[in-house]
């Protein structure tokens, strides 16, 4: 019954295809020079100004030697080297070559002191090529940036990025593998003060071009700040509309009406720590009913009007075989999940120094992921439907155009490196479940390049939403496109995306009701976004990646890059301890010590209940053995205790007795129990962990 209006749409689109060729002849023809926004000092960039870096392979870039930069942390943390020197120095630095070797793409590097590294980029050179050769290029340079970029090699110098993230605190209500700051471990606590939260966010809105962006609130677990609520409403204040929690949702499922606060103070979105679906998925966090607990956070979060971001930390070997079981559940609760992150490991924080064996078997890359949602869920196609997410800055670029240059910010821009993160696109109607991928039905790298087109004119608004209009339908396949789904439909979408002709799909904006929220979610369509965002450790670190990073952190020294920030020198780990509030001894006796979920313990809710569809078969599914039948370890935790197994007897006592120490003496505990004698399986005597408790 619908295959009439398909073919109408078909005559459309072959007749916007004619049109387009005039339109675009005219379109070349005395080109408006680019405007200079409010937001930035310098003008709009057109395609052909775009720079871009070095691509493509064999190619050398500026890396780290992974033991030099240890090292090197190490000797400013104690005191015996200056921080200047990462402003003056090239500290760890050495060079790498990226190379395609049987089949795969990797990044080779040697030290003169420690010798060769080499790791996986992808096991799909086609993938990676794809990737690069369609990455539109860098956005307008940062400017009036000097107070807040001044980090050395790994200051950012591109762009204003996209995600703001503030860590509130390192204090976490958990103990997980993998965990990239390694929280609870470090000996001391920082946490932001009241003060030191405003001063970061009223740093932020300095910086040129000044583009709207999301602000992140994270830790840590950022709901253990007593400022949480207060840091949410101020972000707003000050004039971000995006603002986000990283969260593991303890707090949101005990307290539905805790989630009602932080909806009222401006929360939009929870990004979810999620690893997969049922307990046994996420049994490496330790935390006994860890699957119950997202369950019921969406559940609240939802209710009070947030938006929920699940958030999958992708192990090869623990949990890789969840890639489909999780976008299955998103598929089956499209008017729940709109967008779905998966982080593949980067082995940083407590996983630093893991083993070569460990790393090779749990590396996980952008393309096994592509790969892994095609052989998992049957969706998608890796070249044709998975773009760079940086692919969509020419899209709010026309959105930059079509605002004009009266706008206070610019548009949200994921400008980063082609190799930084991708996503894929799927249209889910909300009645019917049917999905299929956005770039099935459009033909999305031809798209790319007409909308350039018509930002490079530079005509106006009128022109220029007449001219992207075009271009959609010309590149529009209405027999691929899902059954109810119509050309109007993708019209309304990219508007509802990008604001361009000021129609009221329900505010964004600071002073957005819960009305507002419901007239957003009441769309048919569900534009499902599915994205995979690759953080750097020492083993494929890449200077070209840092400079460009779309993900800066606001701290007490500036905004750093993510990935310089978490690993990199680490400057996490410097600027915490500079801007220490107390080590974990004096917190203790004036705080107490806060509930940590591990070794199994549940978190204790009112209720279970929620309304999302699960697939019964994927809850029941056991924790995935692949490593145990390797004989690898799984984490970190584990590869220690390995590692004990094969000291020498004194060698152990002497480990054990540095424990007992560091328990007693910094973290205050005291032991209650020991045990000894008990019998391993191979009849030897061992000892026991010592039992301890608190003595606050």
């Amino acid at each position: 019954m619908h295959a009439p209006m398909k073919y109408v749409e078909k005559g459309m689109s072959i007749a916007a295809n004619g049109i387009w060729s005039v339109f675009s002849a005219a379109n070349k023809v005395k080109q408006n020079p680019s405007f200079t926004p409010r937001w930035s000092d310098k003008p709009l960039l057109k395609s052909h100004q775009k720079t871009k870096p070095p691509l493509g392979w064999p190619r050398q870039t500026d890396s780290l030697c992974p033991t030099c930069t240890r090292e090197a942390r190490q000797e400013i943390l104690d005191g015996k080297k200056d921080v200047s020197i990462l402003l003056n120095e090239k500290v760890g630095e050495i060079k790498a070559t990226i190379i395609e070797r049987d089949g795969k793409i990797l990044m080779v590097k040697d030290c003169p002191l420690h010798g060769h590294f080499e790791d996986v980029m992808a096991m799909d050179p086609a993938f990676f090529k794809h990737l690069e050769e369609v990455f539109p290029g860098r956005d307008i340079r940062a400017h009036n940036d000097e107070k807040l970029h001044n980090h050395g090699s790994s200051t950012v110098q591109h762009g204003r990025g996209s995600v703001l993230t503030v860590d509130l605190t390192n204090r976490c209500n958990m103990m997980c593998d993998p965990c990239f700051m390694d929280a609870n471990q470090v000996g001391f606590v920082h946490e932001l003060t009241w003060e030191d939260i405003k001063q970061v966010l009223d740093n932020a809105i300095t910086i040129k071009p000044r583009r709207q962006m999301s602000v992140q609130f994270s830790g840590g677990e950022p709901t253990m700040s007593p400022y949480f609520l207060d840091a949410v409403r101020y972000a707003r204040k000050v004039g971000y509309n995006s603002v986000q929690a990283a969260t593991n949702g303890i707090e949101f499922a005990k307290s539905p009406e805790f989630a009602k606060a932080a909806a009222e103070a401006g929360l939009r979105y929870a990004y979810l720590q999620f690893d997969g679906i049922g307990n046994a998925a996420n049994a490496h966090r330790r935390v006994g009913n860890l699957f119950d607990v997202k369950l019921r956070a969406i559940e609240n979060l939802y209710q009070a009007g947030v938006d929920i971001v699940p958030v999958i930390t992708i192990v090869n070997g623990v949990n890789n075989e969840q890639v489909g079981r999780v976008i299955e559940f998103a598929l089956d609760n499209p008017k729940r999940i709109n967008f779905l992150s998966f982080q593949p490991v980067s082995f940083t924080g407590r996983d630093e120094e893991v083993t070569p064996e460990r790393r090779a078997a749990q590396r996980y890359t952008l393309s096994h992921l592509a790969h892994d949602v095609k052989n998992q869920t049957g969706i998608g196609e890796p070249i044709r439907d998975w773009f760079p997410i940086s692919f969509m800055s020419t899209f709010t670029d026309w959105a930059d155009v079509v605002h004009g240059p009266d706008r206070e910010w610019g548009q949200l821009t994921c400008g980063c490196h082609p190799n930084c993160g991708i996503g894929m696109a799927v249209m889910i109607d909300k009645e019917t479940k049917e999905a299929v991928p956005v770039t099935a039905f459009l033909r999305a790298d031809q798209l790319a390049k007409d909308v350039a087109e018509v930002n490079d004119a530079a005509r106006g608004k009128f022109l220029s939403v007449a001219g992207m209009a075009l271009a959609l339908m010309r590149n529009y396949d209405p027999f691929k496109a899902p059954t109810h789904f119509r050309i109007a439909d993708l019209m309304k979408k990219f508007d509802k995306t990008f604001g361009a002709t000021g129609r009221d799909y329900g505010k964004v904006s600071g002073d957005r009701t819960i009305s507002d929220i419901e007239k957003r979610r009441s769309d048919r369509w569900n534009f499902l976004f599915i994205a995979g965002m690759w953080f750097q450790d020492l083993f494929n670190y890449d200077f070209r990646r840092t400079e460009m990073c779309i993900i800066p952190y606001a701290t007490q020294q500036g905004e750093i890059s993510f990935c310089a920030y978490n690993t990199g020198i680490g400057w996490r780990n410097i600027i915490e301890k500079m801007h220490m509030t107390a080590t974990l001894t004096k917190w203790y006796e004036e705080h107490g010590r806060h509930e940590i979920f591990a070794g199994g313990k549940e978190v204790q809710m009112d209720s279970k209940n929620h309304s999302l569809v699960l697939n019964a078969e994927a809850v029941a599914k056991g924790k995935q053995t692949d490593l145990d039948e390797l004989g690898i370890a799984k984490n970190a935790r584990e590869e220690k205790l390995a590692a004990r197994k094969k000291l020498s007897p004194e060698e152990l006592r002497q480990h054990q007795e540095m424990e007992r120490l560091y328990r007693q003496e910094v973290l205050k505990e005291q032991p209650t129990l020991q045990i000894q004698g008990l019998k391993t399986g191979r009849g030897k005597q061992d000892v026991a962990d010592v039992v301890h408790k608190p003595t606050v």
